[in-house]
């Protein structure tokens, strides 16, 4: 019998006209659109970004938006994004803000997992990101969360070394590190070496595809060039195997951010995306695509 596999739409493959690190955060496409959308194509799982949680709370409640998710049997919800919580000062204000609100949310929602992390390397002490994630983690288990710091070649959390000093000094049992095949790919580090980290240190994977190189800026090509699984060079399907042997059971998120593909239709992006990561795991077969459904890979040669 085949094994079944829960794939989550993580925020920003469906979130559609978006300008990520921008005022325009939130999606053109309606909440309930998206939920179905991704129900229909076949996700269990769907992502909230932080500003487009702000921006739908104007017409929905937490409990409304809890309701569409029900109806449509989605089952995982992870949220994000929360940084600087480990800083002091405007920006310690700030991100309490909004780890209010996407607690709040992850309560209401029996969200699986809040990601956290930065964007930018601050040169923080490890002794106080590990005592900040620590308190966030046990923030988090009060609302039933788990917390997970994202990986990035971006941020001050750069390697399988220092992720897991991470979680090992903040030593909660809900903390862990959200692994994303983009950002593992970018800093060259070996799947082999990923599968090793300790099981219970996981608290979700994200896959997608892309190009070993690129001419232009790495935030350039985080947030316009990222493909679908299987239309780019980090062989998503080995990642999927390494990790599936190492015993990850949780949901599989797919994050593109691509250029191209914010142009498409909700229901094109629900379908593409699904397909295209289903076909990477084991007993699933070969996905049949049109060659008109590929966002196409933008030249080397330039940013856009």
């Amino acid at each position: 019998m085949a094994r079944n596999f829960d794939l989550l739409a993580s925020y920003w493959t469906l979130a559609g006209a978006t300008q990520p690190h921008t005022e325009r955060e939130y999606s053109n496409f309606e909440f309930k659109d998206r939920v179905a959308a991704a129900a229909r194509a076949g996700f269990t799982g769907v992502g909230i970004w932080h500003a487009d949680l702000e921006h739908t709370l104007q017409k929905h409640s937490l409990k409304e938006m809890k309701q569409i998710l029900d109806d449509h049997g989605i089952q995982h919800i992870e949220l994000e994004f929360l940084g600087d919580f480990f800083l002091d000062g405007e920006k310690k204000f700030q991100s309490d803000i909004t780890k209010k609100m996407l607690l709040e949310a992850a309560e209401a929602f029996d969200a699986h997992h809040v990601k956290v992390g930065s964007f930018e390397k601050t040169d923080c002490p490890m002794s106080k990101l590990i005592d900040a994630f620590g308190e966030l983690c046990r923030e988090g288990a009060d609302h039933g969360t788990l917390i997970g710091w994202e990986l990035m070649p971006f941020c001050d959390i750069d390697s399988v070394e220092k992720a897991v000093a991470l979680v090992k000094g903040a030593g909660e049992s809900n903390g862990g590190i959200c692994l994303d095949l983009w950002h593992i790919a970018k800093l060259k580090i070996p799947y082999e070496k990923v599968a090793r980290m300790p099981r219970k240190y996981i608290t979700s994977i994200e896959i997608n595809d892309g190009t070993r190189e690129c001419s232009w800026s790495l935030h350039e090509d985080t947030i316009n060039h990222r493909l679908f699984c299987g239309e780019g060079e980090f062989e998503p399907k080995r990642f999927v195997s390494a990790m599936l042997k190492a015993g990850y059971d949780g949901p599989w998120g797919i994050e593109v951010l691509n250029l191209v593909a914010r142009g498409w239709s909700l229901a094109k992006l629900a379908s593409h995306s699904f397909n295209t990561t289903i076909a990477q795991f084991p007993g699933q077969g070969k996905q049949r695509l049109r060659e008109n459904q590929k966002p196409r890979k933008q030249r080397r040669s330039s940013a856009r």
